[in-house]
């Protein structure tokens, strides 16, 4: 299947062009986007199954029969379809907008995604995913692109803890790492859009071993999201395909998470500090 964001026709008028052909239920659907593209990129799938009276079964089947790979694929490519040049950049930059405009609206952003994320977090998934982190004998962290290096970070903030933590940096490597996990292990899964099939695929093969989940995702009706035993969502409101906010939003959530288990092993946290910072200490000027 293609996938819309390699193929140069636009999503409207892919699904303009399928709708003849799509069931009366899935033509609902499409009608609804059409009449307002700009609705769809605020509406998680449930949502649209909601506004249009049918299952999300039906608005997902619609997706695939007007050639989409799913619903976050033709997400994209109306965001895509609806964005000036500079929304490719940034929703709120204007062409006019100095180098201090610019600053003060991407910090705004940033600042309201950050928020968003804060309102959306329960204090029972933050404690439950620090009971996994707390409980688990080994961490692998997997995600790709910029997820990439959120994962690549939150490795860092594990092994200054001490747990015994991996991140390959290759995706294969981190689909194969987590075959060889075992029960009482924790796979950390990072992927804004919760569409990355890699990482889908290295949850997967973690449950399939026996090992606990945790996600980090922008979307929870996602594959991704499907595949964690506990799920933090984090919040942007920017329509280009990999939102700057985004890492951001999740390196707070993953903070979080360091700092809550630090201050659970405040004793052994401190002595391991001590030891690292005297590790490296002739490494400084």
């Amino acid at each position: 299947m293609t996938n819309s964001i390699t193929n140069g026709t636009s999503a409207l008028a892919r699904l303009r062009a399928a709708r003849p052909s799509l069931s009366d239920t899935e033509r609902k659907v499409a009608d609804w986007i059409l009449e307002q593209p700009a609705g769809l990129l605020e509406s998680s799938m449930l949502d649209v199954a909601r506004a249009c009276n049918v299952s999300d079964t039906t608005v997902l089947r619609m997706c695939r029969n007007s050639g989409f790979a799913g619903f976050t694929d033709l997400k994209l490519g109306l965001a895509q379809d609806l964005a000036s040049p500079t929304q490719l950049i940034h929703d709120d930059v204007t062409p006019d907008d100095d180098a201090a405009t610019v600053a003060a609206k991407v910090f705004a952003s940033t600042i309201q995604s950050l928020r968003d994320t804060h309102h959306l977090l329960t204090g029972q998934d933050m404690a439950r995913a620090l009971d996994l982190l707390e409980a688990a004998d080994h961490v692998l962290v997997g995600g790709v692109g910029t997820s990439g290096v959120v994962a690549q970070s939150f490795y860092q903030r594990c092994h200054r803890l001490g747990i015994r933590c991996d991140a390959p940096i290759d995706s294969q490597l981190q689909i194969m790492h987590a075959s060889l996990l075992r029960p009482g292990d924790l796979a950390v899964g990072i992927s804004y859009s919760g569409a990355t099939k890699d990482v889908a695929d290295m949850l997967t093969q973690a449950r399939r071993a026996g090992a606990s989940t945790l996600v980090v995702t922008g979307n929870r009706d996602s594959h991704v999201a499907r595949q964690g035993d506990i799920v933090l969502v984090s919040v942007s409101h920017e329509t280009r395909s990999e939102p700057l906010a985004a890492r951001a939003c999740q390196m707070a959530l993953l903070d979080a998470l360091y700092v809550a288990y630090s201050l659970r092993h405040v004793d052994d946290v401190l002595e391991k500090e001590k030891r690292l910072n005297q590790a490296i200490a002739q490494r400084s000027y």
